[in-house]
């Protein structure tokens, strides 16, 4: 008799991706979309990177998280966080073992691409007005054209006051522009390259059209617009000097699908590996190692500044944990807690879109709806800027993942010569520690509208929650 090749004893050799929904109860099929829900509503909170901030800190405080600074002392089970000018978050749980053992740390960027305002931004030009912007992180330019657009923010006056915007979320909101040329006098554009046909200094955002009255001023439709900031806002021209104004896509994010099996939204690079990570933190406790979340910002432009992964505040934050675990504190004791940690640089990969599948190597790309990714290396070419994990970190991971029953992948970002990226887990290797990249595979990274796979996100937290949990 033949053997089937289900029937035969090598085929339980062969490693297959599974896809997630096949494996769910109806149990787990209610919780992936309950889980989606609650993950919309952050999305839809958190569309700059200030805003992620206060949102985790709202989940964080009804978690029994307190300030860092008001624990002189820590002890195991104690949860505490600090915060690094408004734009990035460290929290953690205490662990029973000693803080020399090692932390498992979780690291996700909490900024996005998008438009920011210049210093000088206003401008009027034949009957309207616009804002001048510089785009921030790695875009396709073209899409941010003929897309409603909302103002985030805040305005800092010269008093040192903070003045929050956000126009354009509510229904009655006016909304934000790029307009871009129509087809019939578009042959020049369109014949030009597609990085080249929407030149960065043309991101100009249409904000206004009617004239302040008055004989004989100047710039009357700039006026006009100027008044309206300072009637609404109480601020003025130089003000907006000291802002930091964002444009972002004005829609929410939405269930995608008949099926509703995607979620399509802006942010999600990487505020789903953030969202994950931190619903994964809060959802433990009586933890043996200190499990710490570090929500960073400026990844997508270097991770430079005083609030990327480049900065010392994630240093300094478990130096003070460290110093508040034991009676003595030594810088040795610092090195060696984080020489002997884990930690996961939790952000995005690619997925397998079938519309572009040329540019992925198939066997190793990752497919929506087969759960987590681990990514063993980013990087471009011969892999440099890659943190590229030791195989003993991927097998520690396997096993935690597969002890959990959590769905997982492996993944790479494009063919060998195609592309590439990176993340913060080289930053995080340089402390001696082990880390491996881990997240959630999107279709349209870096697009006004990233789609990711309701059951990925939840198998993300629950495979966040078991490693924080060894």
């Amino acid at each position: 008799m033949t053997l089937s090749k289900e029937q035969h004893p090598a085929s339980g050799l062969v490693y297959r991706r599974q896809n997630a929904w096949d494996l769910l109860s109806e149990e787990d099929r209610f919780n992936v979309m309950a889980f989606s829900d609650d993950y919309k509503n952050f999305l839809n909170a958190s569309k700059t990177e200030r805003e992620a901030v206060d949102t985790a800190l709202e989940y964080i405080r009804c978690a029994g998280f307190r300030p860092l600074e008001d624990a002189p002392t820590l002890k195991p089970g104690d949860k505490i966080f600090t915060v690094n000018h408004r734009k990035a978050l460290i929290a953690a749980i205490i662990g029973k073992e000693p803080i020399d053992s090692g932390l498992n740390i979780i690291g996700a960027h909490i900024d996005s691409p998008r438009l920011d305002l210049k210093p000088q931004p206003v401008y009027e030009d034949e009957g309207m007005v616009f804002f001048k912007t510089h785009y921030y992180g790695g875009i396709k330019k073209y899409q941010w054209l003929s897309i409603p657009l909302a103002l985030h923010g805040v305005v800092v006056k010269a008093s040192g006051d903070s003045v929050p915007v956000v126009v354009g979320e509510k229904p009655e909101d006016p909304l934000f522009t790029i307009t871009d040329l129509l087809p019939h006098l578009a042959r020049e554009q369109m014949d030009k390259k597609m990085a080249d046909a929407v030149p960065g200094e043309n991101l100009n955002i249409l904000v206004g059209g009617i004239p302040l009255a008055g004989d004989g001023l100047k710039e009357r439709f700039k006026l006009a617009v100027l008044e309206y900031l300072n009637r609404e806002y109480r601020i003025t021209e130089e003000d907006l000097i000291s802002a930091e104004l964002e444009l972002v896509p004005a829609w929410p994010a939405r269930d995608v699908g008949l099926d509703r099996s995607f979620i399509g939204g802006y942010g999600q690079d990487d505020r789903v590996c953030a969202y994950a990570a931190l619903r994964a933190l809060t959802g433990n406790s009586d933890l043996a190692h200190t499990a710490l979340l570090i929500l960073a910002d400026k990844e997508e432009i270097g991770s430079n500044g005083n609030t990327g992964m480049e900065a010392a505040f994630f240093a300094n934050a478990v130096r003070e944990i460290t110093s508040r675990v034991t009676p003595v504190y030594n810088e040795l004791l610092f090195h060696r807690a984080l020489a002997n940690s884990r930690a996961l640089s939790a952000d995005v990969n690619v997925g397998l879109d079938p519309n572009y599948g040329d540019v992925v190597e198939k066997m190793n790309t990752a497919r929506l709806g087969c759960g987590l990714v681990i990514t063993k290396y980013t990087g471009s070419k011969g892999k440099y800027a890659s943190n590229d994990a030791h195989a003993e970190v991927v097998a520690y991971l396997r096993r935690i993942f597969n002890e959990s029953g959590v769905v997982w992948q492996t993944g790479e970002l494009g063919k060998v010569d195609q592309g590439g990226g990176g993340t913060i887990a080289h930053l995080l290797a340089a402390y001696g520690m082990d880390v491996l990249d881990c997240g959630v595979a999107l279709l349209g990274m870096h697009s006004p509208f990233e789609v990711a796979s309701k059951v990925d996100v939840y198998m993300a937290y629950k495979g966040y929650r078991a490693f924080f949990a060894k």
